[in-house]
């Protein structure tokens, strides 16, 4: 009785409504000691913030609605995908570590909370990898991790259900990722 119920969970997980997609069951906590997987890491502000809309599964969903017509009462009216991503570009003010250039372009495909449809300008920190260098942090029972959509652009760090390392400058959580890179910079 209770994997019918699990399978009708997973399903409604995937086949989403409304424009928020979310791919994990359960939420892991960020873990500032994460960071150890971070190529760079600044203090910048986001500008050209904008989403990346996969087309061919949205052509995939068209021709499944052509289909069968009932499959759009089934599944609902998902305008956003797993496979989307956002792009933007970082002017950095302070590169904590690593090597940056006073711009550079970043990605954001952890789609386990759907990215935001607009990000302020900030300042924030961030901390970004190399999505060649690496596995990211895996937390929690459902962390999967998809191929980068752009394998040659830094990709912001995130480990699977956990909120990403993308902090106001001035937060509480800035400051303890500050702390962290500090720590792990000491001989």
């Amino acid at each position: 009785m209770r994997f019918p119920l699990f399978l009708s969970a997973i399903a409604l997980l995937f086949s989403g409504s409304g424009t928020a997609v979310e791919a994990c069951i359960v939420s892991v906590p960020l873990h500032i000691e994460d960071v150890r997987h971070a190529d760079v890491v600044v203090v910048g502000r986001i500008t050209d913030y904008r989403l990346v809309l996969d087309p061919v599964v949205r052509a995939r969903r068209k021709a499944d609605i052509a289909r069968d017509p009932e499959f759009w009462k089934r599944s609902g009216d998902q305008t956003r995908f797993l496979s989307d991503y956002a792009r933007f570009r970082i002017e950095v003010e302070e590169v904590l570590y690593g090597e940056a250039p006073d711009t550079l372009v970043a990605t954001w495909d952890n789609s386990t909370f759907a990215e935001p449809d607009s990000l302020a300008p900030g300042p924030y920190v961030i901390a970004l990898r190399n999505p060649q260098s690496g596995t990211p942090p895996l937390r929690g029972p459902s962390a999967v991790v998809g191929p980068a959509p752009e394998p040659g652009t830094l990709t912001l760090l995130q480990a699977p259900c956990a909120r990403p390392f993308l902090f106001e400058a001035g937060s509480e959580k800035a400051r303890l990722l500050r702390d962290e890179v500090k720590r792990r910079r000491r001989p």
